[in-house]
């Protein structure tokens, strides 16, 4: 009883740090608060498909939309989204929140 407990430790403690290692690498956060995007501009590697965390923190809902990056997601006020991006070619590529384009505006650069 005693290994199997150490083993179940050992597999657990060992997945563990294998899925905090796969998310810390592939993940990018932007936030939308105030009808605004936090960072404005986030660089990513070129030649790689990388997965985007959107969190709207205003009430209100918004569309992360992006002719560059070929993507339109309805994110609800409160809630956050994931959205795949790439493999891009090195360059920028605009993105806004439709229905606050005059304020909620960003960029992806990829490197």
């Amino acid at each position: 009883m005693k290994y199997i407990v150490i083993l179940l430790g050992f597999l657990l403690s060992t997945l563990g740090f294998a899925g905090v290692g796969f998310a810390a690498d592939a993940d990018y956060k932007i936030i939308l608060k105030n009808h605004r995007f936090t960072p404005a501009i986030t660089t990513v590697p070129a030649g790689k498909k990388v997965k985007l965390l959107v969190e709207n923190q205003d009430a209100s809902i918004d569309e992360f939309h992006s002719d560059d990056l070929h993507v339109e997601k309805i994110i609800a006020g409160k809630s956050k989204a994931f959205i795949f991006i790439g493999p891009l070619k090195p360059g920028k590529y605009t993105f806004m929140g439709e229905f606050n384009a005059k304020t909620a505006q960003g960029a992806i650069v990829a490197k």
